[in-house]
This record gives structure tokens, C-alpha cells and sequence, in this order.
């Protein structure tokens, strides 16, 4: 018989990658996902598969008795709201989701006794942190979305430690890849820059592109997810980056075109680096695809970006008005 695994947020961008791999390894992939955020056509190519089940379903409605977690192993979760700008015009929605959503799935999980439980977590806790970055590093969320996803972290770490829930969670750094979110709100830099090659407009480049990124190709996070899940380590933090952080420059480079450069964004790094030397001694992941691969891969199904929308200079300061609103107000 397959082994059972449950993907919350399994249409989106990453779930859809870890269900790939997890239909690959012969598990039994049971879909859950709201499609707010994802999509199906991110996992059109499975749906004839007969190891995978789909729930249209909100986290928020998940009970702890509900019967799609009967009989399941592993549990990665992954669905929540990830935009950065709109969780500054709507906070409160994104605390609902990525916190009270995590809650929902982990007691369901609980309740059926599941082998892991493996949470997404967003590298953006760290802030503007000193690099390289490690597991240890000081907590300093700079926007509602990265308090939200640590909060929600620290909730799947307060089940380990009071209920005895086996736990691991994916602190994820810069991911990229094909099918990387397309439409909604201005933020995924992939997503934007491929849509302006695919019309002919110029990059738009926030601040003057020196500053690097840590990106992580999106089949790579997928394998440590799928790694977390079957270690016998359990109540773990571990960083997925690759380790090597490339400047937004090199990135325009690599796609070409011609550029124009908007004001810096305060609150954002200048840089960001993962430390990701304890994930690969403890279970032994480390990246496969470089950097110039994985934009050549991106490159190769732009057509894919076809539908997204495109931005402009006036658009992206539509955008981004509250963002520099409230967060050039900080002290």
C-alpha cells in the first residue's frame, strides 16, 4: 500500500513541486487547498493519477476529527496567505490564516496521530539580520506577514513541546522556480521581471540591484521538505537556502532587457544568506540546482508568465504606498 501524506496549500507554488516528489516516491498525496492562492493547473498533470486526492477546502473549516487525515503518516503544511505588501493594508486576515489556519491542521494531525508534521516557515522572521544566517539568529519580523508565519511556527513548536507532536519545520529563504506565482499582488520579483521580458518593457529594479537574495530552487526546498518529514529528528528548525546569495543584477543579467531602477523599499535587506550548514549535517539536504540553471529552466517556459500582470513604475507605486506609508514610520 502507498503511504498517506496530506499537502495543505498543495496547488500553490512549492505544494504543487512537493506533491511532484511525493507522487514520485509512490506516496498516496491527499490535496488541500482553497485555490485563493494556488492553482489546479499547478497540478493538472497528476490529476489522472490515482495516488492523488483533491479537497477544495479553507484550512480555517478543518475540524480535528476530519476524516482525510485518517490513516495519514505525514503532514506538510504549507497553505497561508505569502504576500508581503497586502499583509500591511490587512494584517488581521493574515494572522486568521497563518496562525489559526496552522492551528486547525495541527490538531487534526494530533488527533489522527500522524508520524510529522512538517511546517513552511518563512526565512523572513530574521529581519534584516546579520549574514550569514543561522537557526539561532535574533527574531525580528519587519511586517505582519513575517510575524505571522513566526507566530504560526512558534505555535507547531508549542504542540511538540505540550502535546508531543512530532514537528519539523522548513524556514524557507528565497524560492524560485517554474510556476512561481503569476497574478495578485505586486511582490514575487521572478514573476514580474519575466512578464515585462515576455512584452518588451524594462526590468523594474527596487533600489540599484546590488542587493542579493538567497534563491533556492523551488525543487530543492521540495526535497527538504520531503527529507524533514522522514528523518527521525523531530522538534527542528532548519534553514533551506542555497547558501550562496545572487545580486537582483546578475538576476536582470541572466533574463536581459533593459532596466529602470525605483526608490529602495525601507525594511527590506540589503542581503540575505542561510546558514544551511545544520541541515545538511543533520539530514543530509543540499542544493542541486544552481542559480544559473534554474533562471535558464524559468527561461525556457516564460509563455507560462503569459497571463500575469504586467507592472509598471506607476502601478508598482500604487502598490507600494502603504508599504512605504508605515514602514518608512518606524523607529
Amino acid at each position: 500500500m502507498s503511504r498517506k501524506c496530506i499537502v495543505t496549500g498543495g496547488a500553490g507554488f512549492i505544494g504543487s513541486h512537493l506533491v511532484d516528489l511525493l507522487l514520485l516516491k509512490g506516496f498516496e498525496v491527499h490535496v488541500i487547498d482553497n485555490l485563493r492562492g494556488g492553482s489546479l493547473a499547478n497540478i493538472s498533470h497528476n490529476l489522472s493519477n490515482p495516488n492523488l486526492f483533491f479537497y477544495n477546502i479553507d484550512i480555517l473549516s478543518i475540524r480535528s476529527n476530519n476524516t482525510i487525515f485518517l490513516g495519514t503518516e505525514y503532514v506538510f503544511h504549507l497553505a497561508g496567505i505569502g504576500d508581503i505588501v497586502p499583509s500591511i493594508e490587512n494584517p488581521e486576515l493574515y494572522f486568521e490564516t497563518n496562525i489559526q489556519g496552522t492551528i486547525k491542521v495541527m490538531e487534526a494531525s494530533r488527533f489522527h496521530g500522524v508520524k510529522k508534521f512538517v511546517y513552511a516557515a518563512s526565512s523572513s522572521c530574521y529581519g534584516l539580520a546579520k549574514t550569514p544566517t543561522s537557526e539561532d539568529a535574533p527574531i525580528s519580523p519587519e511586517h505582519p506577514y513575517a510575524l505571522s508565519k513566526y507566530l504560526g511556527e512558534q505555535c507547531v513548536f508549542h504542540w511538540h513541546q505540550i502535546y508531543a507532536l512530532p514537528i519539523n519545520s522548513i524556514c524557507i529563504f528565497n524560492a524560485y522556480g517554474n510556476r512561481v506565482k503569476t497574478t495578485g499582488a505586486y511582490g514575487a520579483v521572478f514573476g514580474v521581471f519575466l512578464k515585462q521580458k515576455l512584452e518588451g518593457k524594462p526590468l523594474t529594479i527596487v533600489g540599484d540591484g546590488t542587493q542579493s537574495r538567497d534563491f533556492i530552487y523551488v525543487t530543492d526546498v521540495a526535497e527538504a521538505f520531503l527529507l524533514a518529514a522522514l528523518t527521525n529528528i523531530s522538534g527542528e528548525r532548519f534553514n533551506v537556502g542555497a547558501g550562496l546569495p545572487q545580486t537582483i543584477n546578475k538576476l536582470v543579467a541572466l533574463i536581459g532587457g533593459q532596466k529602470i531602477f525605483l526608490p529602495k523599499r525601507p525594511g527590506e535587506p540589503d542581503i540575505t544568506h542561510a546558514d544551511i550548514s545544520k541541515i545538511t549535517k543533520l539530514i543530509g539536504w543540499r542544493p542541486k540546482v544552481s542559480f544559473e540553471d534554474g533562471v535558464h529552466q524559468m527561461l525556457e517556459n516564460i509563455e507560462d508568465w503569459q497571463a500575469a500582470p504586467l507592472w509598471d513604475t506607476e502601478k508598482i507605486q500604487e502598490a507600494t504606498r502603504d508599504w512605504f506609508k508605515f514602514m518608512s514610520k518606524k523607529v
